[in-house]
Formats: structure tokens, sequence, C-alpha cells
């Protein structure tokens, strides 16, 4: 595919055409994944970076700019993904070697999954493991950021609470 016709699908997908975006990702998602791959050397990491790739392409296509390099616009998505993705492995490899506070990653899931709602879930996990911003958690839960914001903050809490009594 060169990169006319995908300048031509992005703004099409900019303009809310999800056919367009469909055949955006049939046409560009085994060349992103072989990139996202040259990263991560790891399969099931990679099918995750790239359909976060592909979700902040529809999210952030109105930052795109009409007859610029569509193809590199992509990328650039894809390497961003790839190196956040290789960030979080990491910072999840150090806290299964050593627990942060002496609780181990079983009690903060199960006290997760005990005291949060579903919502807060996804916030405290989106923000703290994916490094989302609370604005777009915002817009990928579509509600208000403050609503994020005060969810984040009431979810910690809570978890504060059900970890202290753990201790």
């Amino acid at each position: 595919m060169d990169g006319f016709e995908t300048d031509q699908l992005l703004c099409k997908v900019a303009k809310g055409d999800n056919s367009a975006f469909e055949e955006l990702y049939l046409k560009t998602s085994k060349g992103v994944y072989a990139f996202i791959y040259s990263y991560l050397k790891n399969a099931h990491d990679t099918e995750d970076a790239l359909q976060t790739v592909y979700l902040k392409i529809k999210m952030n296509i109105s930052s795109y700019r009409a007859g610029t390099n569509g193809r590199a616009w992509i990328f650039q998505i894809a390497k961003n993904q790839a190196l956040t993705q290789i960030k979080q492995n990491s910072r999840v490899e150090d806290v299964e070697k050593s627990p942060s506070d002496g609780f181990a990653k079983t009690e903060i899931t199960d006290a997760m999954q005990r005291v949060l709602t579903e919502e807060e879930q996804r916030i405290i996990v989106l923000h703290v493991l994916w490094g989302y911003k609370h604005r777009e958690i915002a817009t990928l839960l579509e509600c208000p950021t403050g609503t994020v914001t005060s969810k984040y903050k009431r979810a910690l809490e809570k978890m504060r609470d059900a970890l202290k009594e753990n201790v």
C-alpha cells in the first residue's frame, strides 16, 4: 500500500468512516506487527501493542495532517507504543521481583477485585500499568476528565484501606 492510499484512508477515518478504518487495519497491520515485533520479540506483547496502536490511531486521528506521510505517522505511533511496552514490561518485572511495601502482586490484584468497581479497576490499570493520562482514559471511557481523576483518587484510597487491613 502506497503513501497516497494510506493518506486517503486516514482522511476518511478522520471523517468517521469506520469501513476505511477497517480497510486501513487490514492493509497495514501485518507491516505494523512486524515492525513492533522487531522491538518486542514476543508475539503476545506484540499483539497487545498492535491493538493499542490502532486504538491510538483512532483516538488521535484529528492530529493527522492530510497530505503528509501517513505511513510514517502510523509507524511513529507504533514505535512509541513499542518503547512504552518495553518500559512497562521492565516495570512489571521489577514489581514481580520486589513487590512494593511488602505486598505480593496477588494481594494487590485480589484487593482490587474485592474493593473496586470494574470502572475503577480499568482506570487504575490504564493509568498505573499502561501509563495513560487521565484525559486519555476519559476519552476511552467516554466520560469527563474530572470524573476519571476523582474515581482514580477514590480507588487509590479504597486500595490503601484494603491493603492496610491485610497488614
